[in-house]
């Protein structure tokens, strides 16, 4: 999936300017870079388009930084520059939209090294929220 393909499914799912979306897009990946080992990082990186690959890549070695949901979230909304809620719901898509692109196998190696909290926000949102 080209990059703009990527972005406009973004801004679809977490209802914003695709402007916001490349920015949700962009910091939401860097996130998980830090937060999964280096060599997950490289396996995403392998499958996304070759202007998103920047984003998965890591300088530090394989261990990941160990942070929860609500830093998650902060370092996103920071990043993007934008408020927690959108960051939230910006994590959600890019990270929906990054399943199928890397295929569902790859996604779920890299979310196993997660905290539940986290890669919930691959899931569909429950109804009723």
């Amino acid at each position: 999936m080209a990059e703009l393909e990527f972005v406009e499914k973004v801004a679809a799912g977490a209802g914003v300017p695709a402007e916001t979306a490349r920015a949700l897009t962009e910091a939401t990946l860097r996130t998980l870079a830090e937060r999964i080992s280096g060599g997950e990082a490289a396996d995403l990186a392998d499958h996304v388009a070759h202007q998103l690959r920047p984003l998965l890549a890591r300088a530090r070695p394989e261990e990941p930084e160990a942070f929860g949901y609500d830093e998650f979230l902060r370092r996103v909304a920071e990043r993007a520059g934008v408020e927690r809620a959108v960051a939230e719901r910006g994590a959600r898509a890019v990270l929906r939209t990054l399943d199928p692109v890397v295929g569902h196998q790859e996604f779920t190696n890299a979310l196993s090294q997660l905290p539940a909290d986290i890669r919930g926000l691959a899931q569909p949102v429950p109804r009723g929220r």
